[in-house]
């Protein structure tokens, strides 16, 4: 039977699926609410073994599952690799179509469809960084109230036993004293529930070859360790640490015309969360076998190109110590 190609312009509530034949003429264009028994069918309208394309857009896994089960290859689009230029009429049939139609034509720019442990360690990585970052927030609206009431912190760390004195001797008005209880409890909540999420990562990584190796570079403990393992998964996948590196949108823009050419800045596109802990190692970077690198580019370029340059070795390290379970220039000499 002819291979089609299977767009689906996938959204939260309704979806299109449009079919293509392999010379580009439409089979059928159907829009299905979003059930899995219903969007099954539509799909199996194509032969068993067809291209099927998605985006990688919000709420993508049941569907990359469900297609897989069906028997299907199923491609994961890369929404910022595909231009879809300026066009005058933009609709969801539009989308759909011109997905199998850059399948067909070889020109689709695809994800990798990390397998379902893979993207459940993502949840918890990804969890994790956003109870941090909730638990940050409240730190710093405890200390917005206590500049509101003229009141300076007596330590660096206020969420210490020193800090825990002054927040408990404190005497400000009840609204000013309840939110900050209440912001004290959501601290004392979010570490508990990081510490939780530490845990579970730790038994689920305590085992995989890379999470063991990496830490051996400065800068990078279990954290950092389960980021890079979880967010960068098959790291056979890139063919060099270039290519992980630029996925990582740790890699100037090239901008190429004629004789015209012009590198800016990073493209920061790629994995947000791999660029935060590859430049994060290096924030502060007073040690380790890039040191010297650090400050002479700090001193001629200052310290955040310096810390982005650095990040880039630092993600080096991290390919190799992914793919072979060791970082090899980093291992200690063996004696004689």
């Amino acid at each position: 039977m002819e291979r089609e190609y299977v767009g689906i312009d996938l959204h939260r509530r309704r979806s299109v699926i449009v079919r293509l034949g392999g010379d580009g003429d439409q089979r059928s264009s159907v829009r299905i609410d979003n059930d899995p028994g219903e969007f099954a069918a539509a799909v199996c309208a194509a032969p068993a073994g067809s291209d099927v394309i998605i985006e990688a857009t919000y709420g993508w896994y049941w569907a990359a599952d469900l297609l897989q089960d069906l028997g299907y290859r199923v491609h994961l689009a890369n929404p910022h690799g595909n231009d879809w230029g300026h066009r005058r009429v933009k609709n969801d049939e539009r989308d759909a179509h011109d997905l199998a139609d850059l399948l067909r034509l070889g020109r689709l720019a695809e994800c990798w469809i990390a397998p379902p442990e893979t993207r459940e360690l993502r949840e918890l990585v990804r969890f994790r960084a956003k109870l941090s970052c909730m638990r940050t927030g409240a730190k710093a609206q405890a200390h917005a109230v206590l500049a509101k009431n003229g009141v300076l912190p007596l330590r660096n760390d206020m969420w210490g036993v020193g800090g825990a004195a002054q927040f408990d001797t404190l005497e400000v008005p009840r609204a000013y004293s309840h939110r900050i209880e209440v912001l004290r409890d959501l601290v004392c909540f979010f570490n508990r529930e990081i510490l939780e999420i530490d845990r579970q990562t730790h038994r689920l990584l305590r085992h995989d070859p890379g999470y063991k190796a990496v830490p051996a570079i400065y800068g990078v403990g279990e954290v950092m360790a389960a980021i890079f393992v979880a967010e960068i998964g098959d790291v056979t996948r890139f063919s060099s640490p270039e290519a992980l590196c630029s996925w990582a949108g740790l890699t100037p823009i090239h901008r190429e015309s004629d004789t015209k050419v012009h590198r800016g800045r990073i493209t920061k596109q790629g994995s947000r969360l791999v660029r935060w802990a590859a430049v994060e190692t290096v924030a502060r970077y007073h040690g380790g076998i890039y040191e010297a690198s650090f400050q002479s580019i700090a001193e001629r370029r200052g310290k955040n190109k310096a810390a982005v340059a650095i990040a880039r070795k630092v993600l080096t390290l991290v390919y190799y110590g992914l793919r072979d379970g060791e970082i090899r220039c980093l291992a200690s000499p063996k004696a004689a």
